[in-house]
């Protein structure tokens, strides 16, 4: 506990106080409100007693300078002809208010303690209402980042999507997916990582998701669906370090084919008749680099022809760059592909929750997985039904 008083007299009565009573607590003294400042910015008391009326600071000044640096409870020491300004000092931020030569152990004791209590009470409620806030802005964020599948009944591809927050990260990271039909029965689909984490990265991803839903509901694909993605990633983000990866698939049920555009963005599962295998297109740059290259073959196309009973899982970096042992070897793409293959072939959702479990029982021993992860699970929806 700080005591704020130049009277030694009103001091040593304070000091005979706290040794009367059964706080427990010990007292620090200092005379001026200048001093009081300078100890409360390298520490915190349960809780300060401050003297309204000090040489260098009178009446709620001084309350105002003690929680301009501190967040500790305080209890003003007030004159017997002060009960107004008592009053006030609480209405400004004290928690209580004792006046000198009226206070017995008892109820000093009484006081201080209901004091500390108010003051944890209410950074109690406080950190609630944060956290209130942060899960709402987590919902809000979570829609913008990972919207429901816009495929039409009776579609020829299904897609099943997850999403894991890394456990170090409040809000959501920069991960994103979506997925659109169009009205001849194309599917487009996209997956993609900001760099970073918290609010911005969020945000960016969000404007990226909804630029690229609004390209393709436009009929822009492919090399300048990408680039104007760039463009808006440049206008959108917060400093000029921010980046951004990303796959674009068009599927065509008709046809079994998926065409493939990758940026900077990791390859993908692809599940046959054999079993799961890694498979990685070319690709060019992630966005955020591209820009002004004038080559309108940065991002080289591939087109696939995928079995009937294929599927291909898309992924963030999340799920493969953490690591998994107390060396902090990480887990790779080679480790990732052989966990897939422990999986097996099994129906969509058993596979992924399957396979993100299996990974994060490996980071575990490492502290769990520091980054988000999103996956979209994509296969042809009426030759293959899910188990």
């Amino acid at each position: 506990m700080l005591l704020i008083e130049d009277d030694p007299a009103d001091a040593l009565l304070v000091e005979a106080l706290v040794e009367d009573g059964d706080l427990g607590i010990r007292l620090d003294w200092v005379r001026s409100v200048s001093e009081g400042v300078e100890y409360l910015r390298d520490r915190t008391p349960d809780c300060v007693l401050l003297d309204l009326n000090l040489p260098d600071a009178q009446g709620l000044e001084a309350l105002g300078q003690v929680r301009a640096v501190s967040d500790a409870a305080v209890v003003v020491l007030t004159g017997l002809d002060e009960k107004l300004i008592g009053l006030a000092a609480m209405a400004a931020g004290g928690q209580d208010y004792l006046v000198k030569g009226r206070v017995e152990p008892d109820l000093f004791d009484r006081a201080v303690r209901y004091a500390i209590q108010r003051k944890q009470a209410e950074r109690t409620s406080v950190a609630l209402q944060a956290s209130q806030l942060r899960a709402e802005e987590n919902a809000r964020l979570e829609r913008g980042l990972l919207p429901t599948p816009l495929l039409r009944p009776g579609s020829g591809v299904a897609v099943v999507p997850r999403y894991r927050p890394g456990r170090a990260h409040a809000l959501l990271g920069g991960d994103f997916y979506d997925v659109v039909e169009d009205h001849d029965g194309t599917v487009h689909a996209v997956i993609g990582d900001v760099s970073g984490h918290g609010p911005d990265a969020a945000a960016t991803g969000v404007a990226l998701r909804l630029a690229w839903r609004t390209l393709v509901l436009s009929g822009v694909t492919g090399i300048r669906q990408l680039r104007l993605m760039e463009k808006v990633l440049l206008a959108e983000r917060s400093d000029r370090q921010t980046f951004a990866t990303a796959t674009t698939l068009t599927l065509s049920p008709a046809e079994h084919t998926a065409t493939v555009l990758r940026a900077g963005h990791p390859g993908a599962l692809m599940r046959s008749a054999t079993g799961w295998d890694w498979v990685e297109v070319p690709g060019g740059p992630a966005l955020g680099f591209a820009i002004g290259s004038g080559d309108e073959t940065t991002w080289p196309e591939t087109t696939l022809v995928l079995p009937e009973d294929a599927a291909l899982t898309l992924f963030t970096d999340g799920l493969f760059e953490g690591f998994v042992d107390e060396s902090r070897d990480r887990l790779g793409e080679e480790g990732l592909l052989a966990l897939a293959r422990t999986v097996g072939s099994v129906g969509p959702d058993e596979f992924l929750d399957t396979l993100i479990d299996r990974v994060e029982g490996l980071a575990a021993t490492a502290g769990g997985l520091d980054d988000d992860v999103a996956l979209l699970y994509l296969y042809w929806q009426r030759h293959q039904a899910a188990p």
